[in-house]
């Protein structure tokens, strides 16, 4: 689709787009909720997560205090729901973000002050108010705090208040993506003042209270967490599920034998090209592939040495070869992407003039220029991820390369990040909207832990990009941004893998059996309306 035909869809001043993208790569096996009928009420549903992801919570699921709250994505919603959703239609077109416990929004001329206002009558599951002094007093800690998923909003002095039962966001400059760039944000996540204020910051942050549409029942960091409805919920007669359980596993493979067992009846973020081949032939289980947002990028270093030298960082473009992977590990399932975009999210465009590709005749003679290079090559413990930097270890050596491969968890790969001390990290970087969670400013601005490159042109043209509310201004500043990190051999891009969702049949639910864009590497499961025929 191209870019006019995006942008003419676009409803809201603040870039909240609705997106006619169908999903990248193969599709999924389908719902059948049509023949499933009404959704019925009652039963259990356990959900597995991958541990090395989703699946560990050390930190506990206080959205002020969870280190790793944009990977929980699915935890957190159960629990606190969200100010906004993005919702989708059933095959992934016409994205868009609704209210939920919001029940709107507003963007003054200027694009400097958002108003929200809060959804009359809604209680947390401890039945204290849901309401905009709850909410601003959650903004408040949110913005001091350490996780990834904090908002990083230009506030201004004083810049949250509340008038009536409406918050007042001030900002120092226009920021287009408020809204957007929410969905993944752990301002997105109300927590109950008075049951922090009650529990205390430690034992809350095990037995969180929201007001989403399920309560803490019984919480074992990284391994189990049962929830069961609230009662409190806005929805009446949501949520279906009588109760919700999520549990850690180690990879997909023991999560598609648990589900096939009925161990387990869902799954989420499935990879594995064979399992994913062999699910959507399974008439025991639906097999979901959502829409790819977020392209794996080779993350270069390039404040310290060696890809603080060009000829070094374009030594790596030249010796990756995307076609070869994408071709011989993922038979073509996940498409390519030269940016930070991918097909199923705002903004993309499939090449950037100049791109550096596979050439290595080019990659040898560079390694011989700098005399050599040695690398060290990192991930986060996945099976795309594993696979990919073992075929680049491959294709760098044929290169001249010399290179050492590790995978880690992702807390052990956060503190990578922070201590500096890194030199490739082979990374997602991408977001339904490129300002969003971990999309293009979380690992290029300079001012950002995650962040290889210090470039002040780079950080002007995506701070630009936040600050326009036109869309088409926004494109096109994304290109420039996008071209830049091209000539200047900042970082590869690969691939953008579709993850899959996984359940067992009799089981349907918007976002589960259903597409919805991922809002960063998971898409937003709509836990209220996940129901069980069977």
């Amino acid at each position: 689709m191209d870019f006019k035909t995006r942008t003419a869809r676009v409803l809201a001043l603040v870039a909240v787009a609705v997106l006619a993208t169908a999903c990248g790569g193969a599709g999924g096996a389908g719902d059948g909720n049509a023949a499933a009928g009404p959704p019925r009420r009652g039963g259990t549903l356990t959900v597995l997560e991958l541990a090395s992801f989703a699946g560990g919570w050390p930190s506990g699921l206080d959205p002020a205090t969870n280190t790793t709250g944009a990977a929980n994505l699915s935890l957190m919603t159960a629990i606190y729901g969200g100010l906004f959703r993005l919702s989708a239609d059933e095959d992934g077109s016409n994205a868009r973000v609704e209210p939920d416990l919001a029940s709107g929004y507003d963007v003054s001329p200027d694009g400097r002050t958002v108003r929200i206002t809060i959804r009359d009558g809604v209680k947390f599951s401890d039945g204290t108010p849901f309401d905009a002094e709850a909410v601003a007093f959650n903004f408040n800690r949110d913005i001091k705090s350490t996780c990834t998923c904090a908002p990083k909003w230009p506030l201004a002095e004083n810049g949250i208040t509340t008038e009536g039962n409406t918050v007042v966001l001030k900002f120092t400059r226009p920021y287009a993506p408020v809204i957007n760039a929410m969905l993944v944000s752990n301002a997105n996540w109300i927590a109950s003042p008075t049951a922090l204020q009650q529990l205390g910051q430690d034992k809350f942050r095990v037995t969180p209270v929201g007001a989403g549409p399920f309560k803490v029942e019984n919480n074992v960091l990284s391994s189990e967490l049962r929830l069961t409805r609230n009662e409190n919920y806005y929805k009446p007669g949501q949520p279906y599920l009588d109760k919700l359980i999520f549990k850690s596993i180690g990879g997909d493979q023991a999560a598609y034998q648990a589900v096939q067992a009925g161990q387990a009846q869902a799954y989420e973020g499935m990879v594995t090209t064979p399992l994913i081949e062999q699910a959507q032939a399974d008439k025991r289980v639906t097999l979901t592939v959502q829409p790819a947002t977020s392209p794996y990028v080779i993350q270069l270093n390039t404040k310290a040495a060696p890809f603080n030298d060009q000829r070094a960082r374009e030594a790596i473009y030249y010796a990756t070869d995307v076609a070869a992977i994408r071709k011989g590990l993922f038979k073509d399932l996940y498409p390519a992407s030269q940016m930070f975009t991918a097909p199923g999210g705002l903004f993309h465009h499939d090449t950037v003039p100049g791109y550096r590709t596979y050439d290595l005749a080019k990659a040898k003679e560079l390694v011989t220029q700098l005399g050599g290079l040695t690398v060290d090559l990192a991930t986060l413990k996945s099976y795309v991820a594993e696979q990919v930097i073992t075929a680049l270890k491959s294709q760098w050596e044929a290169a001249g390369i010399t290179v050492t491969m590790h995978t880690d968890e992702l807390n052990a790969q956060i503190q990578r990040y922070n201590s500096g001390q890194w030199q490739i990290q082979l990374a997602t970087s991408g977001a339904w909207d490129p300002a969003a969670g971990t999309g293009v400013g979380f690992r290029f601005l300079s001012n950002r832990p995650f962040s290889g490159v210090d470039d002040p042109q780079l950080d002007s043209l995506l701070n630009q990009a936040e600050a326009v509310t036109d869309p088409a201004q926004r494109d096109a500043l994304y290109q420039q941004a996008g071209k830049l990190m091209s000539d200047k051999a900042y970082a590869p891009f690969l691939l953008a893998d579709a993850r899959a969702n996984l359940a067992a049949r009799g089981v349907h639910g918007p976002g589960l059996t259903t597409k919805i864009p991922p809002l960063v590497v998971n898409n937003g499961i709509q836990w209220d309306s996940v129901w069980r025929s069977s």
